[in-house]
């Protein structure tokens, strides 16, 4: 047959070549009928096939309709991937076939005005040509159906001869391949052995051999190995490739263990921990009405009806799992010290009755008589600060939604946990009670503090804000507010020029030191570190903070209280009369403080405090348009130190790669060209970058706490002059830069090709 099919197909009009043609195709879907196994009989026709197009490369995809994907049950010809999937869409050629049932002819699949003229979505997914090494051009491809049901969809690659499309000839081949494959699939289908068993997609895939199935079930069984375990141990087959049997096999979704799992609190409240890990089921979620459980087989029709004998309800939906997922989503739900209930066995313990209880106006009155509720408040503080939570966000939703508990840690919010909705008012009000705050004010911000002492007795304290939101409801944000340790400057990730100008500055006898950035950027951590160097006994330092977040041995250090007339400016001036060297205010809110600190500045003492300000150019203007006198803040400033933090990348798992030439030019860019050629760092091979990856150490998300990034601007002559003239931030910033400032966008790019953070972390903190 070989010999028969070895010239090509062509546009010839010679009797003997269509002889020859049509002989070559009635014996290539002869075989095709006659196969029992199509994957095999296309192995054994690939190559009169493509000889028959003369092309290079032959993918047949089948119907996946679970996931309503194609996938490759067939490829051949330079490549040695094992399986493509692509969804049924058009954003795909092969997805675009299956959607639309056309035909498609391309002279160049690399060419976009190609594509869009066939379809505006339609684009050419590279990534598998940059697998493989191989590079696709022309590609013709016909839908496989049987009568109307789509079957798959069959494509021919890269044409040997010749730059064109393929022919109107080669396109009615494809056609009556397509139409014999469409009725070969259809019977296969039909005639397939039943599928006995929940691995039999691994059989058919040739994952696995049928010898080696049955072989496994009495090993398994040997060692006393789950089949799974054993599976994925001595035949190295994937999680995934089990979780595609279980999906064909179970029709569900197979669900794979996510530590970041919401805990589904008002779900579970009345299960018990050791029943569930019997049982191996568990409510994961409630969406749509329907609550959606996990468990190790649904088909189990007795386990089936127990599951929503215990929810109380038919609006169940059953998704599979592996037993050990399953078992290690309980132990998320249920995790807790030895010492310590969990949540769940906390909302376990509340009464719906008692917390549904409502008063005319439609408020929830709260009982506090019930301990549970005080409880439920300190699991959520203690796991929050286990976590390295930064700030606890309690929030209330309308009608009868749940309540969300969210945790900020190292700059991003997470959900930790749902309340049922009928404890929000209890939940709200221990947290006022805590902190002395009127529980009956509803309708008005409040304010206050939260002294917290933990089961290890570590002592932590938390700022609370509540906020009246819509639907009579309040939201509560705490943020903790640590006692920690001083950290040195020179562990403070500072550029080697900033910590070099910085301690300069810091060691001068008077003057002014601004530490500037948003809400918890951790200007105080700095301005801690900066006394920390200066603090010795031949020096009086004077602190006024608001709150008193890190206590330091040397220093005097004072918490204003604005509630009683006590606030920074008061602080200052009786700081003045106290005989004080250095001073330190926590931030400078009006033009009084404001006044009082270049004031103070002037008459020999070195000031340091904080402002809310976006980059320390713009600090000049803000204390200018607050009306200080610009001849004497000129004097008074001896530097401003702006900064933020960024997620840095997990030491235990972090990756380097290669970036591509744009992603260096674009990085180059936002450095800025002229300044990035200075650095000397050309695109070669060298250049590397680092990306997150994700494991166990960072909780898969491929970062593990912050650093800082930073621009120091010093107080230089010429910028005195500056400020002097009232100069505006363009062209301060300019000078700044001359003297030797860096940015904090080429602070944090720096500190990206150094493999600390990425760019994208930097990108999303600073713009200049």
């Amino acid at each position: 047959m070989n010999d028969q099919l070895k010239s090509p197909a062509s546009c010839s009009t010679s009797i003997d070549e269509k002889l020859r043609i049509s002989k070559a195709l009635q014996d290539i879907t002869n075989r095709i009928h006659a196969a029992q196994n199509i994957k095999q009989i296309l192995v054994d026709l690939k190559d009169g096939i493509l000889n028959l197009f003369n092309a290079q490369s032959i993918t047949i995809y089948v119907v996946d309709k679970l996931r309503n994907e194609i996938y490759s049950m067939f490829l051949a010809g330079g490549t040695e991937l094992k399986e493509i999937r692509v969804p049924i869409s058009n954003k795909s050629i092969a997805g675009y076939v299956a959607n639309t049932g056309k035909f498609v002819n391309i002279g160049d699949a690399y060419n976009a005005a190609e594509l869009k003229a066939i379809d505006n979505e339609l684009t050419f997914d590279n990534s598998w040509d940059k697998k493989s090494g191989y590079r696709t051009k022309q590609i013709l491809a016909a839908p496989i159906f049987n009568k109307k049901e789509l079957m798959g969809v069959i494509q021919i690659l890269n044409r040997k001869i010749g730059q064109n499309k393929f022919s109107e000839e080669e396109k009615g081949l494809l056609q009556e391949i397509a139409e014999v494959l469409g009725i070969a699939f259809y019977n296969q289908q039909r005639f397939a052995r039943r599928r006995k068993t929940k691995f039999d997609y691994l059989i058919s895939h040739d994952l696995l051999k049928e010898e080696e199935l049955e072989s496994a079930w009495d090993e398994s069984r040997e060692k006393k190995e789950t089949m799974e375990k054993f599976l994925m141990n001595k035949y190295k087959i994937s999680k995934d490739d089990i979780g595609r049997s279980y999906e064909e096999f179970y029709r569900c979704r197979f669900i794979v263990y996510n530590d970041k799992t919401v805990i589904p609190g008002d779900l579970i409240k009345n299960l018990k921990k050791d029943y569930l890990r019997r049982e191996l089921w568990v409510p994961l979620e409630k969406k749509d009405a329907n609550i959606h459980v996990i468990v190790d087989d649904p088909n189990n029709i007795l386990k089936r009806d127990t599951i929503e004998s215990l929810l109380k309800t038919k609006q169940v939906k059953y998704d599979v799992a592996l037993s050990e997922d399953i078992i290690k989503f309980i132990n998320l739900f249920y995790n807790s010290p030895e010492d310590e209930q969990s949540f769940t066995e906390l909302l376990g313990k509340m009464e719906d009755e008692e917390a549904e209880v409502q008063d005319e106006d439609g408020g929830d009155v709260v009982t506090e008589s019930d301990s549970v509720i005080m409880q439920l408040v300190n699991k959520i503080i203690n796991d929050a600060y286990t976590r390295r939570a930064s700030d606890i966000h309690i929030e209330p939703n309308i009608g009868k939604r749940n309540v969300e508990i969210r945790f900020r840690i190292d700059g991003d919010c997470a959900l930790y946990q749902t309340v049922p909705f009928s404890y929000r008012a209890a939940l709200i009000s221990h947290i006022k009670i805590m902190c002395n705050l009127d529980i009956t004010v509803k309708r008005m911000p409040q304010d206050g503090k939260i002294k917290f002492k933990r089961p290890t007795g570590d002592e932590i304290e938390l700022r609370v804000a509540t906020i009246p939101t819509q639907g009579a409801v309040e939201d509560v944000v705490m943020r903790i507010l640590a006692k920690g340790e001083t950290m040195p400057l020179e562990n403070m990730g500072i550029a080697e020029r900033n910590l070099r100008e910085l301690i300069n500055v810091i060691n001068k006898p008077y003057g002014m030191i601004l530490v500037v950035g948003p809400t918890g950027s951790g200007k105080t951590t700095t301005l801690h570190s900066a006394l920390h160097h200066i603090n010795t006994p031949d020096r009086k330092i004077w602190t006024a903070e608001d709150p008193v977040e890190i206590t330091q041995y040397g220093l005097r250090q004072v918490q204003v209280q604005s509630k009683i007339g006590f606030d920074f400016a008061a602080a200052m001036r009786a700081f003045l009369r106290a005989d004080p060297d250095v001073i330190m205010v926590g931030e400078m809110r009006d033009f009084e403080t404001a006044k009082t600190g270049v004031e103070a500045s002037l008459t020999g003492h070195l000031v340091f405090s904080t402002l809310h300000t976006n980059s320390a150019p713009e600090t000049i203007t803000r204390l200018l348009d607050m009306g200080i006198d610009p001849l004497n803040f000129a004097d008074a400033l001896l530097g401003i130190l702006a900064q933020r933090l960024v997620r840095t990348l997990c030491k235990n798992c972090k990756e380097s790669y290669h970036p591509t030439k744009e992603e260096y030019e674009e990085v180059a860019e936002a450095y800025g060209p002229e300044a990035f050629a200075k650095l000397n760092i050309p695109y070669d091979d060298k250049f590397v970058l680092c990306r997150p990856k994700g494991c166990d150490t960072c909780d898969k998300t491929g970062y593990k706490g912050r650093m800082g990034i930073h621009e120091l601007l010093v107080g230089s002559d010429e910028m005195k002059k500056l400020i002097q003239k009232h100069a505006t931030v363009e062209v301060m910033r300019e000078q700044a830069i001359k003297e030797g400032m860096t940015t904090l966008l080429q602070d944090g790019i720096i500190k990206s090709i150094k493999g600390f953070t990425d760019f994208k972390q930097v990108r999303r903190v600073c713009i200049k």
